[in-house]
């Protein structure tokens, strides 16, 4: 009879204890959401900086701006890194999402680019220039068009300026909104293009040699790492921000991009 109760008690402990290793692996896997690109690249050292201090990284790759946000807020995701505060802050705003940032990235400064022209001065009357349709990235792109001289927005028009908010325009330039990743695949279509760092880089171009403006890196648009709100005091959230604040990844932006990706840390 004792012997039969140990063997449960021991059977039971057993299982409990398999029960608790496999809850523990479970919260030290996590799915982070990036675009393809630099911020690709990144995390993949970031998920090998990580594994050294148990966190497990499964990284998956978006093509557009809006899902990773999206598939966060549904749960598809624990965390994402791709986005600058401006743009999560206005998803937030529109869409109801309970997401925060957590830690800021780099900064990957917006470019004006060209297969027509070198020079901005050189657009004529009409010309077309794209621009990202998203309300953050689109603002951005104007207010880079104006610190150039090309545009002049209304005085409260802020960061998500549309081209509503255009009140001077001496070339009549030709405002066309285009999806942010679509847009290098269209720069033959335009004759200039505001285009994010890094959809350029994953189409080829190098920001500090191809980018006939660009802008100012220490502007509002860092990037962040944001998670869901009801996750901000789980374990694996600061394993997470140490590994992206790590030297190894620092070292890793520094050599790869030369200056086009910029620690924000």
């Amino acid at each position: 009879m004792q012997r039969r109760f140990i063997l449960k008690l021991a059977a039971a402990l057993g299982a409990a204890t398999l029960f608790a290793a496999t809850a523990a692996h479970a919260d030290d896997t996590i799915k982070v959401g990036v675009t393809g690109g630099p911020h690709a690249q990144i995390m993949d050292v970031v998920k090998s900086v990580a594994a050294k201090n148990g966190l497990t990284i499964k990284i998956v790759e978006f093509s557009d701006y809006v899902q990773p946000n999206a598939a966060l807020a549904s749960g598809d995701l624990d965390a994402n890194s791709y986005q600058h505060d401006p743009y999560l802050q206005a998803q937030v705003k529109d869409r109801g999402y309970k997401l925060i940032r957590i830690a800021d990235t780099v900064t990957y400064p917006m470019g004006i680019y060209s297969k027509k022209i070198k020079s901005l001065a050189e657009l004529q009357p009409g010309a077309k220039i794209a621009v990202p349709n998203d309300p953050t990235n689109g603002g951005r792109a104007l207010l880079l068009l104006q610190k150039q001289g090309l545009l002049k927005l209304r005085a409260d028009a802020g960061l998500k300026a549309t081209p509503l908010d255009i009140v001077g325009n001496p070339k009549k330039l030709k405002i066309v909104e285009l999806d942010a990743a679509q847009i290098p695949r269209s720069l033959g279509d335009v004759d200039a293009a505001a285009i994010n760092t890094n959809f350029a880089m994953e189409a080829g171009l190098k920001p500090k040699q191809d980018a006939i403006a660009i802008e100012d890196p220490k502007g509002p648009y860092v990037n962040i790492i944001a998670i869901r709100e009801a996750d901000r005091n789980k374990p694996w959230v600061a394993k997470l921000v140490a590994a992206y604040h790590s030297p190894e990844v620092k070292q890793f932006i520094d050599n790869k991009f030369g200056g086009s990706v910029i620690t924000a840390w």
